[in-house]
């Protein structure tokens, strides 16, 4: 594996947003897509920056997801290419997720350039927003400490948020690069042509930083494979999941954060469930009895077989959650097993179908009965 690597400069986002004013200059792409610090200083929103000075505010891998940076780039591109060329910086469960939406026609990726960073983790938005000078404290530590556990639980079980994992058309190098140094994996020829460019191409070993990120990453998937394990002892099966959404109190905020949850109309926000009170109380006589709001656990159980093949752990919908509730964690642990049924990893490859959309004549024999 060939990259090309940058000697740091002040700090790793200042060089990054150097590298970026370079590909401006030459016009290798016309806006940069990436999250900027709001004027206040205590939060970050995805921003199209033209004006290279914008980029000074302008963070490539922020303390916390605010956003899911997916669902910036869709609504964008949702309804059809961009005419100007735009470099996406993100986070690879963002990344991820952006190529997933492209397969589900919600991001047309022709005039975007994908540029994925290795993710030590977000800070728990609660967390982060008792006290963001804290927190931005706390996060200059997690970037000298990979493994540091302030970061979100899910982000602590993520097994591909290093190394090349996903798609991207450049990757950012940055567990396991010297301290003076970044390292650039151009991963298409789109990237390629970006660093010969801009005059830094793609030659020299990146032997060293692979080996790193493959044993970074085969210890997240122990860990990930411990957590799962104790979590799905207290939520597998009916009982255990009604104790464990028995918080639930229905606002949905899981679903609006999520980047595959794009329906224009939820089933679950429809006329449908919008009963009168005689229907109600027809419905509680026939039980014996009526949980106020009525069905909470069906909506997780059908959120969770709408996009559980499509989930790529970005750890959205727990943040969002205002009961505290695993979800991102739970959901992980579904997500797995449907897509280890497909031998499926949703983000890895845009050229990969979806598989609800294929099909394949010899898939399924080890589940039929005779």
């Amino acid at each position: 594996m060939k990259g090309a690597i940058l000697k740091i400069e002040n700090s790793i986002e200042k060089t990054i947003i150097e590298f970026l004013k370079k590909g401006l200059d030459k016009k290798l792409f016309d806006v940069v897509l990436i999250p900027v610090k709001v004027p206040a200083g205590d939060s970050y929103a995805w921003v199209l920056v033209q004006d290279k000075a914008l980029l000074e505010d302008a963070n490539p891998l922020p303390p916390v997801m605010l956003v899911q940076g997916a669902k910036a780039l869709s609504s964008i591109t949702r309804r059809g290419k961009s005419n100007k060329k735009i470099a996406a910086i993100m986070r690879p469960c963002e990344i991820r997720a952006s190529i997933e939406l492209s397969k589900l026609q919600q991001i047309d990726l022709e005039n975007i350039c994908l540029i994925s960073i290795d993710c030590p983790g977000a800070l728990p938005l609660k967390d982060y927003l008792e006290d963001t000078k804290k927190g931005i404290d706390t996060f200059k530590k997690v970037i000298k400490e990979w493994g540091n556990e302030s970061v979100r639980p899910i982000c602590q079980m993520c097994d591909k948020s290093v190394g090349l994992s996903i798609q991207s058309d450049l990757h950012i190098g940055i567990f396991g690069a010297k301290n003076n140094e970044i390292y650039l994996i151009p991963s298409s020829q789109k990237g390629k042509s970006i660093l010969e460019e801009i005059g830094i191409p793609a030659e020299e070993s990146m032997d060293n930083w692979e080996k790193k990120t493959k044993e970074f990453v085969e210890t997240r998937k122990k860990n990930r494979k411990k957590i799962q394990s104790t979590l799905s002892e207290k939520v597998m099966g009916l009982d255990n999941l009604l104790e464990t959404f028995s918080n639930c109190i229905n606002c949905h905020n899981c679903q609006s954060v999520c980047p595959i949850c794009y329906c224009r109309q939820c089933y679950f926000e429809s006329e449908k469930m919008k009963l009168s009170s005689d229907d109600y109380l027809i419905r509680a006589e026939s039980k014996g009895i009526l949980r106020f709001l009525p069905d909470t656990l069906l909506f997780h159980l059908g959120r969770m077989t709408h996009m559980s093949l499509s989930c790529v752990g970005c750890g959205a919908c727990e943040d969002a959650c205002p009961m505290s509730i695993k979800v991102a964690q739970i959901f992980s642990i579904v997500g797995d097993r449907s897509q280890k049924v497909f031998n499926y990893i949703p983000g890895k490859s845009i050229e990969e179908s979806l598989p609800l959309k294929v099909y394949e004549e010899d898939e399924f024999h080890d589940v039929e009965k005779p």
